[in-house]
């Protein structure tokens, strides 16, 4: 499995937050599907005030340039994409891996290292 982690700063509008939070906890089935095709096994967001941080776990051998390229080209992605960029403050013709910003691991604590 390999595990990547993003940031995004949503912009300072409260109501923009919290429907960007209310959307959310209703990703559109199509969405939701076409993220696990492309051998994404878990995705998960954080928020903290602005901040946004997301882990995605996924297959061995997911690509990140082609596998993301995949996702985009998804019936309804585009389309959820566009809608949420709105929330996040950004293009609605940027990719995703355009808004949000890989993360580069610092420190890991990993069972065995004593």
């Amino acid at each position: 499995m390999k595990r990547f982690c993003q940031t995004l700063t949503l912009p300072d509008d409260t109501e923009l937050i919290r429907r960007y939070c209310e959307v959310h906890a209703a990703v559109w089935p199509e969405v939701q599907q076409g993220i696990r095709e492309v051998g994404i096994i878990d995705m998960q967001i954080y928020r903290a005030g602005r901040q946004l941080f997301m882990i995605m776990d996924t297959e061995d051998d997911f690509d990140w340039e082609r596998d993301n390229a995949r996702l985009a080209r998804l019936p309804r992605q585009a389309e959820w994409e566009a809608y949420v960029a709105l929330l996040q403050g950004a293009d609605p013709q940027a990719a995703s891996t355009e808004k949000w910003q890989l993360m580069d691991r610092i420190f890991q604590l990993a069972k065995g290292d004593e």
